[in-house]
């Protein structure tokens, strides 16, 4: 099958540090190149995905109008080159415009709330060759509201990337891995750790401006170096591996509706528990008492943190590999892309 594949423009593929949804398009193209299709890749110009053909984007810019309207053009000129039996875009759907119209079987990813009036007129244009997926069955619910075929595909880790720790010593540390701001419950997972007596290990990036400036200030930094609470700053792959490994549990309580949320399954690929809110998609990630716990409250995380001996580390790699693996996304993916391929021969 020839598939061709869209990211965002702001980011390579994959990223050098940071990038979710970056990580998972490349770890898409290296399991589909592994099974025998031909993959070409629209992505920013510094990418180096094992795609057989980049066509780079003009505009890195996503809310910029003329950057819009370059990157149609370069869409355009990929689909004409390529000629693919598919497109799947994990960018943005104005960039398809030109497309809608066509046969060519198209597939929206999204990884962030959908807004229903384009997915309403989207649909309508594409004539039903348009299908969408969604990170989760949290943002497929609400992309529904615009009408159209939403699947739900999770996000995915590699399974070599992340090393199974079966154990940890009795005085590990938990592990805060997020952007540092208030929707992420940094503060709470501070409030957790003091509490329930345990070191806690902060890593991430955090802003200097504006309101997350002052909760940086005011809310994080005065705890820094106190009662076992540390800021690492940003950590790479290799550093994320030993940081999640290393760690009694990953506590990040959102308070938020995360969309998903790829380093919560990056903590289980490692044996660790998830300590988190439940919003958005972190139930269908998260089995309380198996995986973790899902708590609504500071004295709900001190009791999960005393809880974390129940939780078996080799269920949480398991929960990864069966439900959340590179591969396993791959032939969801895989299955989909057949039926709207079949689909459209058969119009």
């Amino acid at each position: 099958m020839r598939i061709l594949l869209t990211a965002d423009p702001a980011l390579p593929v994959p990223p050098k540090l940071y990038g979710g949804i970056e990580r998972i398009v490349n770890l898409l193209i290296e399991e589909l190149v592994d099974r025998g299709h031909t993959v070409g890749l629209v992505a920013h110009p510094d990418s180096q995905a094992p795609a057989s053909k980049l066509w780079p984007w003009q505009g890195l810019e996503s809310q910029s109008p003329w950057d819009s309207l370059q990157n149609i053009q370069v869409l355009q000129k990929a689909v004409t080159e390529f000629r693919p039996d598919l497109i799947h875009s994990f960018s943005r759907l104005l960039y398809l415009l030109p497309q809608l119209g066509k046969t060519t079987p198209k597939l929206m990813s999204y990884q962030r709330f959908p807004g229903a009036r384009q997915i309403r007129w989207a649909t309508v244009l594409s004539r039903n060759s348009l299908a969408f997926t969604g990170c989760s069955d949290y943002i497929c619910n609400l992309g529904r509201q615009g009408g159209g075929q939403w699947h739900t595909i999770h996000n995915c880790v590699s399974l070599q990337t992340y090393t199974f720790q079966p154990g940890v010593p009795h005085d590990a540390p938990l592990v805060y891995l997020s952007r540092i701001e208030p929707i992420k419950g940094t503060h709470l997972a501070i409030a957790m750790a003091r509490q329930a007596g345990r070191p806690l290990l902060i890593a991430g990036n955090y802003s200097t401006e504006g309101e997350n400036g002052r909760y940086w200030e005011e809310q994080i930094k005065p705890h820094l170096g106190r009662d076992g609470i540390e800021y690492l700053g940003p950590v790479d792959d290799i550093q994320k591996d030993k940081l999640l490994g290393q760690a009694a549990a990953l506590v990040v309580p959102i308070q938020w509706d995360e969309p998903f949320g790829i380093v919560f399954i990056e903590a289980l690929a490692c044996g660790t528990p998830v300590i988190a809110s439940p919003r958005g998609a972190l139930p269908e990630i998260v089995r309380p008492g198996i995986d973790g716990f899902l708590v609504e409250s500071i004295d709900q995380g001190i009791d999960a943190v005393g809880n974390l001996g129940q939780i078996n580390r080799l269920d949480c790699r398991q929960r990864v590999e069966t439900q959340f693996s590179s591969a396993v996304i791959t032939s969801r993916y895989e299955t989909l892309y057949t039926s709207l391929v079949r689909r459209d021969e058969l119009l």
